[in-house]
């Protein structure tokens, strides 16, 4: 008798659960929207989209909701047609009950700012453009360059972060330039010289030779000496003087590019324009110079 009773009681209201979902279907089908209820998720001291904005955005792409019925209102449409704001990342959509449509946003998260040409935009790391206005600037590293589908600005944002995360790298590089894949420049903050990268393989041992180079040989050749220095070679680095635009190379043992160099001499053979480093080779560089000098004298 007491499991009858119980089983009873649980018929009971499951008719009742029943009940309250259809009751509160019905309802929700008489209910129209009353307001518009809007949430910005990263919103900070540089925020440049409002709930305002949201809600003027939702008005210029056609959707008119406050006063439609409700079960009119395609909430998954709405979250596709934010989405494809050039201002947001991500959008949600929920009709919740009263007559409010709940939207929760999260704006455009700029990690950098590209010149090309008279344009100026900038980039998610996903990739999505924000046009660059007068009203908003995001303190975000700087490129120029054309960039395409194939070859996006975010190809570059790995040896950026590189970069940012090195508190000597980051306050050495103020602008990157690519010219096309293989060139991609690097303008520092020492005046009178760029920095050729060539592609973004590598990027790290290519800064390490940079380092070296900053290191053991500007301060000896002079600070202005170069206007071109090329680290897009393997194990070298190609200068190019700025009065005689004679090409100065810098040749590395392969030893030397380990995350800690330890380099004890540097020899300079003014005469062929060539710095060869290596402190374990000395003697065989010193031979080898004057190999070579004696060919340049037969010839």
């Amino acid at each position: 008798m007491k499991r009858f009773i119980q089983n009873i009681i649980l018929l009971i209201m499951a008719g009742l659960l029943l009940w309250g979902i259809f009751w509160a279907r019905g309802k929700a089908a008489d209910e129209v929207c009353q307001r518009v209820e809007v949430t910005i998720d990263n919103a900070d001291s540089t925020q440049f989209v409002t709930p305002q904005g949201v809600i003027a955005e939702l008005a210029k792409l056609g959707f008119k909701v406050v006063g439609k019925p409700m079960w009119q209102i395609d909430a998954s449409r709405i979250e596709q047609a934010l989405q494809r704001s050039e201002y947001l990342e991500k959008a949600e959509c929920v009709k919740a009950t009263g007559g409010v449509l709940m939207i929760r946003a999260s704006q455009l998260v700029p990690v950098l700012r590209v010149f090309d040409g008279d344009q100026s935009y900038y980039v998610n790391r996903f990739g999505k453009h924000m046009s660059a206005t007068a009203s908003y600037h995001a303190d975000v590293p700087v490129v120029q360059g054309h960039f395409t589908l194939q070859y996006p600005a975010t190809r570059l944002l790995p040896m950026i972060e590189y970069v940012e995360a090195d508190s000597l790298l980051r306050s050495l590089v103020t602008m990157y330039t690519m010219r096309d894949s293989n060139n991609i420049f690097i303008t520092p903050a020492i005046h009178g010289h760029v920095v050729n990268m060539g592609d973004c393989d590598n990027f790290e041992a290519k800064f390490r030779k940079l380092k070296l180079f900053y290191r053991k040989v500007m301060p000896a050749k002079g600070w202005e000496n170069y206007d071109t220095i090329s680290v897009k070679w393997n194990y070298q680095v190609v200068a190019t003087r700025r009065q005689k635009a004679v090409k100065i190379e810098i040749t590395y043992d392969s030893a030397y590019d380990e995350p800690e160099p330890d380099l004890q001499t540097i020899t300079v053979a003014e005469d062929r324009h060539t710095l060869a480093i290596d402190d374990k080779k000395q003697e065989s560089s010193s031979k080898k110079q004057d190999s070579s000098g004696k060919k340049q004298d037969s010839r």
